[in-house]
């Protein structure tokens, strides 16, 4: 419980440290399953290329990327707090908080952006071609690619965020 809500000499104090490194944990842990298993797993077994899955994806991802907004809130708020309180170096103090700002703006393309246009250009070949397999066009592979693109990039960041702030936690014990 000590780590997320006291600090020694602060009584009911938030642990800001303890709270971003697990909503990291959390949320990239819930990408890394969704990127390594349950998308190969549709794939492999035929289910994208179904006539509802796009709708029944965009509602899968949906709800995904409104979690990850909500993951990326709590790592921007903890960050601009810490970054406030001084907690880091200098040098990560304004790094930490560019790539939370990163990972916040990557989320709200996912959501506002990505999502509902893969979902949409996916009903649109669906109603086209209703019993036949399509191959993906090229804007729908253009948005796979920024898709994959993104995802490395928010790894890459998330991943470089818990090990400074577990270098953090756990060099304090």
């Amino acid at each position: 419980m000590n780590l997320f809500f006291t600090r020694p000499n602060q009584e009911n104090a938030l642990n800001w440290p303890g709270i971003v490194f697990c909503t990291l944990g959390f949320w990239l842990s819930g990408s890394l399953l969704i990127d390594v298993l349950i998308l190969p797993s549709l794939s492999a077994t035929g289910m994208m290329a179904q006539d509802g899955f796009a709708s029944a994806g965009y509602v899968l991802f949906g709800l995904f990327n409104h979690l990850e907004l909500l993951c990326a809130a709590l790592v921007i708020t903890g960050c601009l707090v810490l970054h406030r309180s001084h907690y880091f170096a200098q040098g990560n103090e304004q790094a930490s908080v560019f790539a939370a700002t990163l990972l916040l703006g990557i989320a709200l393309i996912y959501t506002y952006i990505l999502t509902p246009n893969m979902s949409g250009l996916g009903i649109e070949l669906s109603w086209l071609e209703p019993n036949q397999a399509t191959l993906m066009s090229g804007s729908m592979l253009q948005m796979q690619v920024s898709y994959w693109a993104l995802e490395v990039v928010k790894l890459a960041l998330g991943f470089t965020l818990v090990r400074w702030f577990a270098r953090h936690i756990f060099s304090s014990h």
